[in-house]
């Protein structure tokens, strides 16, 4: 098969354009062609010189030694650790060992608050029964006459351990709010978690009558939640004890205003009743500081560790069916010393 032979085209003159604009002789001028695009610079080449193999020496690699044993002296070494037991770093001031750590508050408030609860709760059941002689003795009064020295006595012992409770009575108070504010403080230390309301809402949550009704149970939810170290975003959920506290929390605080608004009524049978009122409000109160105490012991408890008295130590005296162990009369190559 043949081909016809090749002819180059003739070249076609050009004509002068406006500037931006080319076209061939003979074609259709309106058709434009656009201008060439402007090449952009390339960018700079940065050259680095570095020095042929072989000028640099390489540095010979040290041989590892073979294990020799455990280190050797001539004579006993004069260093070492003290024949001590671990104790805490002397405190030196103006460094952070000088520092308490809430946590290290927990026991000395637990015990001294423990004992005044417990000595403020007899306190309040012998004013409960100062008032319980005195409804006796007024019962008594109605068909016979009474000695003026017993009742004499009945009075001085009614308003002597109404005073002494009343007063009292804030000592643990304030010193139970400590406590609580230390005990958050030691929960948050250990956990790791800052504590879910900041100071002045547990005060007001705790102090503020009314108020404190509901919220005391919020609080002391928290304190344990944080105490068991349980997910912060679970919902805290009291136990039992907790919730005998907040009921004895709120009797002791219903009762407390019921007697007070009781007393401003006229009459001698609002008085007589008053004398009821108050005889339950003293044990509802001495309740209230047991369980207070209750909580206080189980939670300085959790947060402080075992103490070592009340650790019992386990010795082997026998053992029996056991066989024989294995005696190795030579060591094996490579096992540690």
């Amino acid at each position: 098969m043949q081909y016809p032979p090749f002819t180059p085209p003739s070249p076609q003159p050009f004509t002068a354009a406006p500037q931006g604009q080319v076209h061939r002789t003979g074609a259709d001028p309106s058709t434009h062609y656009p201008a060439p695009r402007q090449q952009r610079p390339r960018p700079r080449l940065k050259w680095v010189a570095s020095p042929p193999p072989g000028a640099v020496p390489r540095r010979r690699a040290v041989a590892a030694k073979p294990y020799d044993g455990p280190p050797s002296y001539p004579v006993p070494p004069r260093w070492g650790f003290p024949n001590l037991v671990w104790r805490r770093p002397t405190a030196v001031p103006g460094t952070a060992s000088g520092e308490v750590r809430p946590i290290d508050r927990i026991p000395v408030l637990a015990q001294s608050l423990g004992t005044i609860l417990w000595a403020f709760a007899i306190l309040a059941l012998a004013a409960a029964g100062s008032e319980v002689w005195r409804y006796a003795l007024l019962v008594q009064s109605r068909d016979s006459a009474l000695s003026t020295s017993v009742v004499g006595f009945s009075d001085a012992f009614v308003v002597t351990a109404g005073l002494l409770t009343t007063i009292l009575s804030l000592l643990p108070a304030g010193l139970s709010v400590w406590w609580l504010i230390v005990a958050r403080h030691a929960a948050a230390d250990e956990s790791g978690v800052e504590p879910a309301r900041p100071v002045w809402q547990v005060l007001v949550g705790v102090l503020v009558p009314i108020a404190n009704l509901p919220l005391a149970l919020s609080v002391v939810s928290e304190l344990e939640h944080s105490i068991l170290r349980r997910p912060r975003d679970d919902r805290p959920k009291p136990s039992r004890l907790v919730l005998l506290w907040w009921a004895a929390w709120i009797v002791n605080w219903v009762m407390l205003a019921v007697t007070v608004v009781w007393r401003l009524r006229p009459g001698v049978q609002a008085m007589a009743d008053s004398v009821v009122l108050v005889a339950i409000t003293d044990v509802t109160a001495a309740a209230l500081a047991i369980l207070t105490a209750l909580v206080i012991r189980r939670f300085s408890d959790l947060l402080m560790p075992i103490a070592p008295d009340r650790l019992r130590t386990l010795r082997v005296l026998k053992v029996d069916g056991a066989p024989a162990p294995e005696l190795h009369t030579a060591r094996p190559v490579g096992a540690a010393r």
